[in-house]
């Protein structure tokens, strides 16, 4: 057995008889259907230096991500995370200052190894002649999916004070964000796009308030009636209303249901967080079993550095295959070679796990309730702020002085990057203050 098998066993055999298992078991389940999705997305095109979406090339592929846009139960997930997260430290005495370092700094530094390992490969292929053609559409592309981490860190900071709205308000919370959001959209689709960029909130804050009402036992006993509800949103606002059909950015269309999210990708949320409830029971039971609970604990211990490398695998096959395998998307012969394809990636993306996954781990930290919440506060804004804007630029053309719009800033690599340093120096930053 090797030392991660072991560890994953000891994790297992020492899990409390009272922990909830679906919630690691969503865990693994959301992140790991994203892989798999970006990897069937990814195609090139004619002559290998771009790279397009099989569900543009493929339109009759879209209402396939009802199913396999699984992202709002990774927000969900978080939720419950961090409420009883939350609860543990009020336990031990800590404070605000102490949920928001230990969270932040848990997801920053896998993050921050991938962003250097990055930035040194941009730095070399411009010095080097070579950031053009597949080169800087993969600088560009492997750090878009960190959009979802500067979310969380965001949602992670604002926690304490949405759990305290929960505590009075419960159920209404959700719904009063999602009115909000239906604004939004309202003005978006009258010509008024500025506010769109509130939904990145408002939208991912409902979902993660859903978490709140599984902790505390709420969310278990409406899952047909959001499933239910939830569907027939969907159907309504696809069809009737004015939003595309697909779960995910399509290259080509006006509007996108993700970037920012808009209310159908809500009414998505709702179907699918009602059926992960419907499903809970038979999930729970087949959790009990030992083996079954070890699988889980062990691609808990590597989803996140999984996640983090899955584009710069597909990348690495798309270097080497530069007109894909299979051939044309859709055709029979590109589904026949679709789980080579996807065994290849995870092939790649298991080389690149064992390579970084030591840096996904972090002991607790020690609680300092007398740690000041403003510079805490302060430095995970800072972090958010980095790691959108980094996701939004990317590293293609660093040394060009590329620059992206965030919230209609431009943004250069450099500026996001040095963001996230700040952010993480005030939080790691030990003064007299935050000691009692």
């Amino acid at each position: 057995m090797t030392s991660a098998t072991l560890s994953a066993a000891r994790l297992a055999a020492r899990t409390p008889a009272a922990r909830d298992r679906y919630v690691d078991l969503l865990r693994v389940v959301s992140l790991g259907v994203v892989i798999a999705g970006h990897w069937l997305m990814a195609v090139p095109e004619a002559g290998g230096d771009r790279i397009t979406n099989v569900l543009a090339v493929v339109p009759v592929l879209q209402p396939l991500t009802w199913l396999f846009q699984v992202m709002p139960l990774f927000f969900m997930v978080g939720g419950f995370a961090h409420a009883t997260a939350w609860a543990s430290i009020a336990r031990r005495g800590g404070g605000y200052a102490d949920f928001v370092r230990s969270r932040t700094l848990r997801l920053l530094r896998p993050a921050s190894v991938f962003l250097g390992v990055w930035l040194a490969a941009a730095l070399a292929a411009a010095l080097a002649g070579h950031d053009h053609g597949i080169v800087r559409v993969a600088l560009r592309t492997v750090v878009q999916p960190l959009w979802f981490l500067g979310v969380y860190l965001a949602l992670v900071a604002l926690a304490p004070v949405m759990l305290r709205l929960h505590r009075r308000f419960g159920g209404r919370v959700p719904v009063v964000l999602l009115g909000a959001a239906a604004v939004v959209d309202g003005l978006r689709f009258h010509g008024y796009a500025g506010p769109a960029v509130l939904n990145l909130l408002l939208v991912w804050a409902a979902i993660h308030q859903l978490g709140f009402l599984y902790a505390d036992g709420t969310l278990p006993r409406y899952g047909a009636r959001l499933a239910a509800g939830g569907l027939a949103g969907l159907l309504l606002l696809t069809t009737v209303g004015p939003y595309p059909v697909s779960m995910v950015g399509v290259p080509g269309q006006p509007i996108s249901n993700m970037s920012p999210p808009t209310l159908a990708l809500a009414a998505h949320a709702l179907w699918l967080t009602g059926l992960a409830m419907l499903l809970r029971a038979p999930a729970t039971r087949l959790l009990a079993r030992a083996r079954v609970w070890r699988a889980v604990v062990a691609a808990n211990g590597l989803a996140m550095t999984a996640f983090l490398w899955h584009l710069s695998a597909a990348f690495v096959l798309l270097a080497t295959f530069r007109s894909g395998i299979g051939g044309t998307p859709g055709t029979a012969s590109w589904w026949l070679t679709r789980p080579v394809w996807l065994a290849a990636a995870a092939a790649v993306t298991a080389a690149f796990v064992a390579a970084f996954r030591r840096f996904d781990t972090l002991r607790d930290a020690d609680i300092a309730p007398s740690a000041p919440a403003a510079r805490a506060a302060f430095g995970a804004g800072a972090c958010t702020l980095g790691v959108l804007g980094v996701s939004a630029v990317g590293f293609g053309g660093l040394l060009e002085g590329r620059t992206a719009l965030m919230a209609g800033i431009p943004v250069t690599a450099p500026v996001a990057l040095v963001l996230m340093a700040l952010g993480a120096a005030l939080l790691h930053r030990r003064g007299v203050a935050w000691r009692r």
